[in-house]
Protein backbone atom coordinates (compact mmCIF):
# COMPACT_ATOMS: atom_id res chain seq x y z
CA UNK A 1 0.00 0.00 0.00
CA UNK A 2 1.20 3.56 -0.59
CA UNK A 3 2.16 5.42 2.02
CA UNK A 4 0.48 8.92 2.76
CA UNK A 5 2.96 11.98 4.35
CA UNK A 6 2.11 15.07 6.25
CA UNK A 7 4.72 17.43 4.68
CA UNK A 8 3.47 20.88 6.06
CA UNK A 9 0.89 21.67 8.15
CA UNK A 10 -0.48 25.27 9.98
CA UNK A 11 -3.26 26.75 11.93
CA UNK A 12 -4.85 30.18 12.95
CA UNK A 13 -4.00 31.24 16.69
CA UNK A 14 -7.15 30.07 18.34
CA UNK A 15 -9.75 32.82 19.12
CA UNK A 16 -12.26 33.28 22.00
CA UNK A 17 -15.93 33.14 21.58
CA UNK A 18 -16.81 37.13 20.66
CA UNK A 19 -12.69 37.52 20.61
CA UNK A 20 -10.35 38.61 17.82
CA UNK A 21 -11.76 36.79 15.26
CA UNK A 22 -15.57 37.52 15.70
CA UNK A 23 -15.28 39.47 12.31
CA UNK A 24 -13.96 37.27 10.12
CA UNK A 25 -16.41 34.97 8.16
CA UNK A 26 -15.73 30.87 8.28
CA UNK A 27 -14.49 31.10 4.82
CA UNK A 28 -12.02 33.38 5.11
CA UNK A 29 -10.48 32.32 8.02
CA UNK A 30 -10.36 28.99 5.96
CA UNK A 31 -8.36 30.61 3.71
CA UNK A 32 -5.76 31.80 5.87
CA UNK A 33 -3.77 28.51 6.62
CA UNK A 34 -4.41 27.62 2.95
CA UNK A 35 -2.85 30.63 1.38
CA UNK A 36 0.01 30.18 3.92
CA UNK A 37 0.80 26.64 2.92
CA UNK A 38 0.61 28.10 -0.95
CA UNK A 39 3.13 31.07 0.43
CA UNK A 40 5.62 28.16 2.40
CA UNK A 41 5.67 25.65 -0.42
CA UNK A 42 6.47 27.52 -3.42
CA UNK A 43 7.72 24.46 -5.46
CA UNK A 44 4.03 22.98 -5.55
CA UNK A 45 2.39 22.90 -8.83
CA UNK A 46 -1.07 23.63 -7.05
CA UNK A 47 -3.20 22.83 -10.17
CA UNK A 48 -2.05 19.22 -9.27
CA UNK A 49 -3.67 19.19 -5.83
CA UNK A 50 -6.22 16.24 -6.35
CA UNK A 51 -8.94 17.48 -3.58
CA UNK A 52 -9.44 19.90 -0.87
CA UNK A 53 -11.16 18.26 2.06
CA UNK A 54 -11.68 20.33 5.24
CA UNK A 55 -13.90 19.40 8.38
CA UNK A 56 -16.39 21.55 9.49
CA UNK A 57 -19.26 21.12 12.63
CA UNK A 58 -21.70 23.94 11.72
CA UNK A 59 -22.26 24.54 7.83
CA UNK A 60 -25.54 26.98 8.68
CA UNK A 61 -24.02 29.89 8.29
CA UNK A 62 -21.34 31.84 6.18
CA UNK A 63 -20.13 28.33 6.01
CA UNK A 64 -22.97 26.42 4.32
CA UNK A 65 -21.93 26.14 0.61
CA UNK A 66 -19.30 24.15 0.91
CA UNK A 67 -16.37 25.80 2.87
CA UNK A 68 -13.91 23.79 1.88
CA UNK A 69 -14.04 24.85 -1.44
CA UNK A 70 -15.15 28.42 -0.90
CA UNK A 71 -11.84 28.87 1.41
CA UNK A 72 -9.72 26.84 -1.67
CA UNK A 73 -10.85 29.92 -4.18
CA UNK A 74 -10.59 32.78 -1.51
CA UNK A 75 -6.81 31.57 -1.02
CA UNK A 76 -6.22 31.82 -4.63
CA UNK A 77 -5.70 27.87 -5.18
CA UNK A 78 -6.65 27.05 -8.99
CA UNK A 79 -10.25 27.14 -9.75
CA UNK A 80 -10.39 23.19 -11.59
CA UNK A 81 -8.65 22.29 -7.75
CA UNK A 82 -11.71 20.66 -6.16
CA UNK A 83 -12.96 20.57 -2.39
CA UNK A 84 -15.32 19.08 0.15
CA UNK A 85 -16.77 19.30 3.43
CA UNK A 86 -16.83 16.77 5.96
CA UNK A 87 -19.03 16.32 9.37
CA UNK A 88 -17.88 14.36 11.98
CA UNK A 89 -18.87 17.09 14.16
CA UNK A 90 -15.79 17.26 16.97
CA UNK A 91 -13.98 14.83 14.89
CA UNK A 92 -14.48 16.79 11.25
CA UNK A 93 -11.01 17.89 10.85
CA UNK A 94 -9.06 14.91 12.33
CA UNK A 95 -11.78 13.04 9.87
CA UNK A 96 -10.60 14.91 6.79
CA UNK A 97 -6.89 14.02 7.07
CA UNK A 98 -7.39 10.66 7.81
CA UNK A 99 -9.95 10.47 4.36
CA UNK A 100 -7.08 12.41 2.39
CA UNK A 101 -4.84 9.68 3.62
CA UNK A 102 -6.84 6.91 2.69
CA UNK A 103 -7.46 8.24 -0.74
CA UNK A 104 -3.42 8.67 -1.13
CA UNK A 105 -2.93 4.45 0.35
CA UNK A 106 -5.69 3.29 -2.14
CA UNK A 107 -3.64 5.27 -5.24
CA UNK A 108 -6.79 7.31 -6.26
CA UNK A 109 -4.90 10.70 -5.08
CA UNK A 110 -0.98 12.09 -4.75
CA UNK A 111 -1.58 15.21 -3.30
CA UNK A 112 -4.20 16.37 -0.92
CA UNK A 113 -4.90 19.13 1.24
CA UNK A 114 -7.01 18.52 4.67
CA UNK A 115 -7.97 20.08 7.73
CA UNK A 116 -10.76 22.22 9.19
CA UNK A 117 -12.40 25.77 10.23
CA UNK A 118 -15.05 26.60 12.34
CA UNK A 119 -16.33 30.42 13.77
CA UNK A 120 -18.33 29.43 16.58
CA UNK A 121 -18.96 33.11 17.21
CA UNK A 122 -20.59 33.87 13.64
CA UNK A 123 -22.48 30.33 13.77
CA UNK A 124 -26.39 31.80 12.84
CA UNK A 125 -29.79 31.17 14.47
CA UNK A 126 -31.91 29.00 11.81
CA UNK A 127 -35.26 28.93 11.54
CA UNK A 128 -37.46 25.64 10.49
CA UNK A 129 -40.31 25.78 7.96
CA UNK A 130 -44.25 26.52 9.31
CA UNK A 131 -45.50 23.08 9.62
CA UNK A 132 -49.05 24.04 8.31
CA UNK A 133 -50.52 27.08 6.42
CA UNK A 134 -50.77 30.46 7.94
CA UNK A 135 -48.86 28.83 10.88
CA UNK A 136 -47.92 31.68 13.80
CA UNK A 137 -45.84 29.44 15.35
CA UNK A 138 -41.84 29.57 15.00
CA UNK A 139 -39.21 28.05 16.55
CA UNK A 140 -35.60 29.64 16.37
CA UNK A 141 -32.68 27.43 17.33
CA UNK A 142 -28.41 28.87 18.13
CA UNK A 143 -26.23 26.90 15.93
CA UNK A 144 -23.70 27.06 18.22
CA UNK A 145 -23.39 24.10 19.64
CA UNK A 146 -25.56 21.19 20.42
CA UNK A 147 -28.87 19.62 19.13
CA UNK A 148 -31.59 21.70 17.22
CA UNK A 149 -34.84 20.11 15.00
CA UNK A 150 -34.23 17.31 17.61
CA UNK A 151 -36.11 13.77 16.25
CA UNK A 152 -38.67 12.74 19.19
CA UNK A 153 -37.98 9.38 18.45
CA UNK A 154 -33.82 10.12 18.86
CA UNK A 155 -34.95 11.80 22.22
CA UNK A 156 -36.93 8.83 22.80
CA UNK A 157 -34.36 5.76 22.02
CA UNK A 158 -30.80 7.57 23.20
CA UNK A 159 -31.71 11.61 25.11
CA UNK A 160 -30.97 14.68 23.90
CA UNK A 161 -28.35 15.45 26.60
CA UNK A 162 -26.59 18.79 25.83
CA UNK A 163 -22.71 18.39 26.06
CA UNK A 164 -22.03 19.59 29.39
CA UNK A 165 -24.75 16.82 30.51
CA UNK A 166 -22.81 14.47 29.17
CA UNK A 167 -19.64 15.34 30.68
CA UNK A 168 -21.67 14.98 34.19
CA UNK A 169 -22.89 11.72 32.70
CA UNK A 170 -19.09 10.57 32.09
CA UNK A 171 -18.32 12.08 35.89
CA UNK A 172 -20.75 9.98 37.52
CA UNK A 173 -20.62 6.28 35.65
CA UNK A 174 -16.57 6.99 35.85
CA UNK A 175 -16.23 7.95 38.90
CA UNK A 176 -14.38 11.16 38.04
CA UNK A 177 -14.15 13.91 41.39
CA UNK A 178 -14.50 17.52 40.81
CA UNK A 179 -10.89 17.73 42.41
CA UNK A 180 -9.06 15.72 39.71
CA UNK A 181 -11.04 17.58 36.74
CA UNK A 182 -9.99 20.72 38.14
CA UNK A 183 -6.16 19.25 38.89
CA UNK A 184 -6.26 18.25 35.30
CA UNK A 185 -7.75 21.47 33.88
CA UNK A 186 -4.82 23.49 36.05
CA UNK A 187 -2.35 21.35 34.24
CA UNK A 188 -3.99 22.28 30.98
CA UNK A 189 -3.59 25.90 31.51
CA UNK A 190 -0.15 25.66 32.86
CA UNK A 191 0.99 23.78 30.03
CA UNK A 192 -0.13 25.93 27.66
CA UNK A 193 1.58 28.90 29.38
CA UNK A 194 4.56 27.45 29.26
CA UNK A 195 4.73 26.44 25.83
CA UNK A 196 3.95 30.02 24.47
CA UNK A 197 6.85 31.42 27.07
CA UNK A 198 9.07 29.20 25.22
CA UNK A 199 7.66 29.51 21.85
CA UNK A 200 7.08 26.42 21.55
CA UNK A 201 3.85 27.37 19.04
CA UNK A 202 5.21 29.58 16.68
CA UNK A 203 6.38 27.15 14.60
CA UNK A 204 2.61 25.85 13.24
CA UNK A 205 0.94 29.33 13.75
CA UNK A 206 0.29 32.03 10.55
CA UNK A 207 -1.46 35.21 11.80
CA UNK A 208 -5.03 35.99 10.85
CA UNK A 209 -4.75 39.86 10.04
CA UNK A 210 -8.01 41.49 10.20
CA UNK A 211 -9.17 44.65 8.59
CA UNK A 212 -10.21 48.12 10.33
CA UNK A 213 -12.67 50.25 9.38
CA UNK A 214 -9.65 52.98 10.12
CA UNK A 215 -6.43 52.49 9.84
CA UNK A 216 -4.05 49.11 9.19
CA UNK A 217 -5.04 45.30 9.75
CA UNK A 218 -4.16 44.29 13.30
CA UNK A 219 -2.45 41.13 13.55
CA UNK A 220 -3.97 38.51 15.61
CA UNK A 221 -0.76 36.17 16.86
CA UNK A 222 -1.56 34.12 19.63
CA UNK A 223 -4.15 31.58 21.08
CA UNK A 224 -6.13 33.72 23.35
CA UNK A 225 -8.49 31.50 25.10
CA UNK A 226 -5.42 30.81 27.96
CA UNK A 227 -6.34 32.11 31.41
CA UNK A 228 -4.57 32.80 34.46
CA UNK A 229 -5.91 30.81 36.89
CA UNK A 230 -5.43 28.81 40.67
CA UNK A 231 -7.08 25.57 42.22
CA UNK A 232 -8.86 27.65 44.34
CA UNK A 233 -9.89 30.13 41.69
CA UNK A 234 -11.07 27.02 39.80
CA UNK A 235 -12.83 25.25 42.56
CA UNK A 236 -15.16 28.41 43.30
CA UNK A 237 -17.03 27.63 40.04
CA UNK A 238 -20.55 26.66 40.33
CA UNK A 239 -21.44 23.68 38.41
CA UNK A 240 -22.68 24.51 34.76
CA UNK A 241 -25.74 21.66 34.55
CA UNK A 242 -26.44 22.28 37.98
CA UNK A 243 -24.57 24.07 41.39
CA UNK A 244 -23.52 20.68 42.27
CA UNK A 245 -22.20 19.49 39.29
CA UNK A 246 -18.32 18.73 38.88
CA UNK A 247 -18.49 20.18 35.43
CA UNK A 248 -17.60 23.92 35.08
CA UNK A 249 -16.14 26.69 33.05
CA UNK A 250 -13.20 26.07 34.17
CA UNK A 251 -12.78 22.53 33.62
CA UNK A 252 -13.85 22.76 30.12
CA UNK A 253 -13.18 23.29 26.79
CA UNK A 254 -14.11 26.53 25.35
CA UNK A 255 -16.48 27.98 22.50
CA UNK A 256 -13.79 29.13 19.83
CA UNK A 257 -12.77 30.24 16.37
CA UNK A 258 -10.21 28.86 14.14
CA UNK A 259 -8.97 26.94 10.93
CA UNK A 260 -6.11 24.53 10.41
CA UNK A 261 -4.85 23.17 7.08
CA UNK A 262 -2.52 20.51 6.67
CA UNK A 263 -0.52 19.20 3.01
CA UNK A 264 -0.60 15.75 2.44
CA UNK A 265 1.24 13.90 -0.33
CA UNK A 266 2.53 10.55 -1.33
CA UNK A 267 6.17 9.67 -1.77
CA UNK A 268 6.67 10.18 -5.32
CA UNK A 269 4.40 13.28 -5.06
CA UNK A 270 6.20 15.25 -2.81
CA UNK A 271 9.42 14.10 -4.06
CA UNK A 272 7.80 15.80 -7.65
CA UNK A 273 6.83 19.05 -5.86
CA UNK A 274 10.21 19.35 -3.69
CA UNK A 275 8.71 18.86 -0.55
CA UNK A 276 9.65 17.36 2.83
CA UNK A 277 7.77 14.21 4.36
CA UNK A 278 7.33 15.19 8.18
CA UNK A 279 5.12 12.59 9.48
CA UNK A 280 3.72 9.32 7.78
CA UNK A 281 -0.39 8.75 8.74
CA UNK A 282 0.16 5.35 10.08
CA UNK A 283 -3.66 4.43 10.26
CA UNK A 284 -6.76 6.00 11.48
CA UNK A 285 -10.11 4.55 13.27
CA UNK A 286 -13.46 5.48 14.58
CA UNK A 287 -15.95 4.05 17.23
CA UNK A 288 -19.66 4.64 18.55
CA UNK A 289 -20.77 4.88 21.75
CA UNK A 290 -24.06 5.54 23.78
CA UNK A 291 -24.53 9.79 22.93
CA UNK A 292 -25.37 10.10 26.58
CA UNK A 293 -21.73 9.43 27.58
CA UNK A 294 -20.08 10.46 24.01
CA UNK A 295 -17.22 12.02 25.73
CA UNK A 296 -15.76 8.21 26.46
CA UNK A 297 -15.37 7.82 22.67
CA UNK A 298 -11.77 8.15 22.64
CA UNK A 299 -11.17 4.90 24.49
CA UNK A 300 -12.33 2.42 21.94
CA UNK A 301 -11.56 4.19 18.86
CA UNK A 302 -8.18 3.58 20.57
CA UNK A 303 -8.25 0.57 21.47
CA UNK A 304 -9.88 -0.38 17.48
CA UNK A 305 -6.80 1.65 16.34
CA UNK A 306 -3.95 0.03 18.34
CA UNK A 307 -5.49 -3.79 17.33
CA UNK A 308 -5.96 -2.82 13.63
CA UNK A 309 -2.58 -1.60 13.24
CA UNK A 310 -0.64 -4.15 15.62
CA UNK A 311 0.47 -1.78 18.27
CA UNK A 312 -0.15 -1.01 21.84
CA UNK A 313 0.42 2.07 23.68
CA UNK A 314 3.74 1.94 25.52
CA UNK A 315 4.98 2.53 21.54
CA UNK A 316 3.30 6.11 21.74
CA UNK A 317 5.78 8.93 22.51
CA UNK A 318 2.84 11.58 22.18
CA UNK A 319 -0.62 11.10 22.46
CA UNK A 320 -2.47 14.94 21.95
CA UNK A 321 -6.11 13.69 23.40
CA UNK A 322 -8.52 16.42 23.16
CA UNK A 323 -9.63 18.11 26.07
CA UNK A 324 -13.29 18.21 25.47
CA UNK A 325 -13.82 17.97 29.06
CA UNK A 326 -11.85 17.68 32.16
CA UNK A 327 -14.24 14.34 33.05
CA UNK A 328 -14.17 12.67 30.25
CA UNK A 329 -10.45 13.30 29.21
CA UNK A 330 -9.55 11.41 32.72
CA UNK A 331 -11.99 8.70 32.17
CA UNK A 332 -10.38 8.05 28.80
CA UNK A 333 -6.86 8.09 30.24
CA UNK A 334 -8.08 5.78 33.00
CA UNK A 335 -10.04 3.21 30.68
CA UNK A 336 -6.58 3.12 28.72
CA UNK A 337 -4.75 2.62 31.78
CA UNK A 338 -2.69 5.72 31.76
CA UNK A 339 -2.27 8.23 34.83
CA UNK A 340 -3.85 11.37 34.86
CA UNK A 341 -0.58 13.40 34.51
CA UNK A 342 1.21 11.08 32.22
CA UNK A 343 3.83 13.71 30.52
CA UNK A 344 2.96 12.14 26.95
CA UNK A 345 -0.63 13.41 27.59
CA UNK A 346 -0.85 16.78 25.77
CA UNK A 347 2.88 18.32 26.54
CA UNK A 348 1.29 22.02 25.66
CA UNK A 349 -1.58 21.97 26.91
CA UNK A 350 -4.98 20.94 25.75
CA UNK A 351 -8.41 22.25 24.34
CA UNK A 352 -9.74 23.39 28.40
CA UNK A 353 -6.49 26.13 27.68
CA UNK A 354 -6.37 26.63 23.90
CA UNK A 355 -9.95 26.11 23.27
CA UNK A 356 -12.31 23.97 20.15
CA UNK A 357 -13.35 25.00 17.49
CA UNK A 358 -15.33 21.82 16.48
CA UNK A 359 -14.26 21.48 12.70
CA UNK A 360 -10.63 22.77 13.33
CA UNK A 361 -9.58 20.68 16.61
CA UNK A 362 -8.67 17.19 14.98
CA UNK A 363 -6.67 18.65 12.25
CA UNK A 364 -5.00 20.93 15.02
CA UNK A 365 -3.96 18.03 17.48
CA UNK A 366 -2.33 16.58 14.05
CA UNK A 367 -0.50 19.72 13.68
CA UNK A 368 0.74 20.07 16.85
CA UNK A 369 1.99 16.28 17.21
CA UNK A 370 3.61 16.68 14.09
CA UNK A 371 5.75 19.54 15.61
CA UNK A 372 6.36 17.59 18.26
CA UNK A 373 7.57 14.98 17.16
CA UNK A 374 9.90 16.71 15.46
CA UNK A 375 10.98 18.60 18.45
CA UNK A 376 11.37 15.55 20.86
CA UNK A 377 12.31 13.10 18.42
CA UNK A 378 9.93 10.61 19.26
CA UNK A 379 8.80 8.13 16.95
CA UNK A 380 4.73 7.68 17.14
CA UNK A 381 2.12 9.95 18.49
CA UNK A 382 -1.67 9.53 18.80
CA UNK A 383 -4.70 11.73 18.47
CA UNK A 384 -7.87 10.68 19.25
CA UNK A 385 -10.65 12.45 20.30
CA UNK A 386 -14.88 12.53 21.13
CA UNK A 387 -17.35 13.23 19.05
CA UNK A 388 -20.83 14.50 19.56
CA UNK A 389 -23.70 12.10 19.57
CA UNK A 390 -21.46 9.55 20.52
CA UNK A 391 -18.31 8.42 18.64
CA UNK A 392 -14.86 9.08 19.06
CA UNK A 393 -12.00 8.84 17.16
CA UNK A 394 -7.87 8.02 17.14
CA UNK A 395 -5.25 8.77 14.46
CA UNK A 396 -1.02 7.71 14.74
CA UNK A 397 1.17 8.92 13.04
CA UNK A 398 4.87 8.61 12.77
CA UNK A 399 8.02 10.73 12.29
CA UNK A 400 9.98 10.89 9.32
Amino acid sequence: MIDAYICDAIRTPIGRYGGALKDVRADDLGAVPLRELMKRNPGVDWTQVDDVIFGCANQAGEDNRNVAHMSSLLAGLPADVPGTTVNRLCGSGMDAIGIAARAIKAGETRLMIAGGVESMTRAPFVMGKAESSFSRQASIYDTTIGWRFVNKQMKHLYGTDSMPETAENVAVDYKVSREDQDKFALRSQQKTAEAWRQGLYADEIVPVHIPQKKGDHIAFVQDEHPRETSIEALAKLKGVVHPEGSVTAGNASGVNDGACAVLIASKEAAAQHGLTPRARIVGMATAGVPPRVMGIGPAPATKKLMAQLGMNLDQIDIIELNEAFASQALAVLRELGIADDDPRVNPYGGGIALGHPLGMSGARLVTTATYQLHRTGGRYALCTMCIGVGQGIAMVIERV
